[in-house]
């Protein structure tokens, strides 16, 4: 299992992979509340892929998982009740954390965030800071699971009337 950076060659690939988990969410329960087609999707891939902040984990050519990891939180982040003082720039947030649906249980979205971990670590960054519909238990336990620390419900003045706030977790260093 390989973790990497998306090429722009992986742009079809990682938009069939998020149409692929969206569509088994919209069949079950869609937690995260993403919308087929639009939110993840390629279009939505392309330009995290161009910045260089999609990455993947794939065996081969297989997509097992796949996320976005920058230090651009896309909302009021500073709502929150951080354990610690960091400007923008000095934590990483972690986005559109996805795994394959045929694949639960391997612990793939386990290892993608242990590798997030390490990232930011590596390139110097104090945190992980990242946040959570609030009804989405799997991905909630999941960052529990990996150390981070549940710092509260927050509007992040992001204007979706279906999340009016976002569950917050924090993973400092």
């Amino acid at each position: 299992m390989e973790i990497r950076k998306c090429t722009a060659a992986d742009l079809a690939s990682v938009g069939l992979f998020y149409d692929k988990v969206v569509s088994y969410l919209d069949e079950h329960i869609n937690y995260p509340k993403w919308v087929y087609k639009v939110y993840p999707s390629e279009a939505s891939a392309r330009g995290t892929i161009a910045n260089g902040h999609q990455f993947v984990c794939c065996e081969g050519e297989q997509i097992l998982g796949a996320f976005v990891l920058n230090d651009d939180p896309q909302g009021a982040y500073d709502n929150a009740d951080w354990s610690t003082s960091l400007s923008q720039g000095e934590y990483m947030v972690c986005h559109t954390l996805a795994s394959d649906p045929s694949l639960q249980g391997r612990g793939i979205g386990m290892q993608m965030v242990e590798y997030c971990i390490r990232y930011a670590k590596e390139h110097g960054y104090q945190a992980i800071r990242l946040d959570v519909v609030p009804d989405n238990v799997p991905a909630r336990k999941l960052y529990e699971k990996c150390g981070f620390r549940y710092v509260g419900d927050v509007d992040l003045e992001r204007d979706i009337p279906e999340i009016p706030v976002f569950s917050m977790y924090e993973l400092n260093f």
